[in-house]
C-alpha cells in the first residue's frame, strides 16, 4: 500500500475503502501524483491493508485520510481522523446534517480541515451552483434522486447536499401542506431540509439527481448523471486533497473550492 519516495514537499494520504470502486480510483490516481503520497489503504476484505481508520492512523503518518466507505462507517471513520489531527476529504454517503454539525465543530477544536462533497465530480458540483442561482428567482422546486436498487442509505449524498444547499436561499411553496395530502402524505417524498426529495431505487442506475424548479406556465430541470467509471469523482477528490491542508474547520461542495 506504500508508494515510493516522492522528490518535494508532498501530502500524506490514507485512503479508506481503498478497494473500492472510487477508492481504487483515487489510489491509483494518488500514487501518479508528483505532490500526493499514498501512505496507506483501509479495507476489511483486503489482508494487505489496514482493517480500520482507527489502526491505520495510528500506525502511519497521514495528513489527509480520503472516506469513500459506507454509510454506516463513515461518521466515526471522520470523527477517528478528526481526534489523530488528520484532515479528512469524505466522499461517502449517509452523513446527516447534524452529523455534519458535529464533525464541524470538532474540525475546528482541532484546529483540522474536512472538505465533504455528496458528489466529487465537476459537473455534480456545478448543479449545485446552478441550482442556488435558479433558486433565487424560481420559488417552488423538488428533488428527484434516483440511485441503484442496492444502495443502502436514501437520499443519496448528492441529493442531501442539494436540499440542504438550497435551504441557504429559503424553502420552496408548497401548494398543499404535505400533513394535509389526502391519501397518502408518504408519497410526497421527505422533507429534507424543506425540499421535498423522493428517491428511487432501481436496477440500472449509478447516481442521478434532478431538481426541477417551476414557475407559471414554465418549468425548469436541473440534472447530473453519474456513468459507470469513476473517473468523473477522481479530479474533484484530488482538488479536495490539496484544499484540506489549509483550511480549519468544515467545507461542504465541491462548487466552493471551484
Amino acid at each position: 500500500m506504500l508508494a515510493g519516495v516522492k522528490l518535494g514537499l508532498v501530502i500524506r494520504v490514507c485512503v479508506a475503502g481503498v478497494t473500492g470502486w472510487t477508492g481504487s480510483a483515487v489510489a491509483e490516481a494518488v500514487e501518479a501524483a508528483d505532490d500526493l503520497e499514498l501512505v496507506g489503504g483501509v479495507a476489511r476484505s483486503d489482508p494487505a491493508a489496514y482493517s480500520s481508520v482507527e489502526e491505520a492512523l495510528d500506525a502511519i503518518d497521514a495528513d489527509v485520510l480520503v472516506d469513500y466507505t459506507h454509510a454506516s462507517a463513515v461518521r466515526g471513520n471522520v470523527l477517528a481522523a478528526i481526534d489523530r489531527g488528520v484532515g479528512v476529504v469524505v466522499g461517502s454517503s449517509g452523513l446527516s446534517a447534524a452529523d455534519y454539525d458535529e464533525i464541524g465543530a470538532a474540525a475546528r477544536e482541532r484546529t483540522v480541515g474536512v472538505v465533504a462533497a455528496g458528489n466529487f465530480s465537476i459537473t455534480a458540483a456545478l448543479v449545485l451552483r446552478f441550482a442556488t442561482e435558479a433558486a433565487a428567482h424560481l420559488h417552488a422546486w423538488e428533488v428527484i434522486d434516483y440511485a441503484s436498487a442496492t444502495k443502502p442509505d436514501a437520499p443519496s449524498g448528492t441529493a442531501r447536499e442539494l436540499a440542504e444547499r438550497l435551504e441557504s436561499i429559503g424553502r420552496p411553496a408548497i401548494g398543499v401542506p404535505v400533513a394535509d395530502v389526502l391519501g397518502s402524505p408518504a408519497a410526497r417524498g421527505a422533507d429534507i431540509a424543506g425540499t421535498q426529495v423522493h428517491s428511487l431505487r432501481l436496477p440500472s442506475f449509478t447516481v442521478s439527481t434532478e431538481v426541477v424548479f417551476a414557475a407559471s406556465g414554465e418549468r425548469l430541470s436541473l440534472r447530473h448523471d453519474a456513468g459507470e467509471s469513476a473517473a468523473p469523482y477522481v479530479a474533484g477528490t484530488l482538488l479536495a486533497v490539496r484544499a484540506v491542508p489549509g483550511r480549519v474547520g468544515l467545507t461542504r461542495g465541491l462548487d466552493q473550492l471551484l
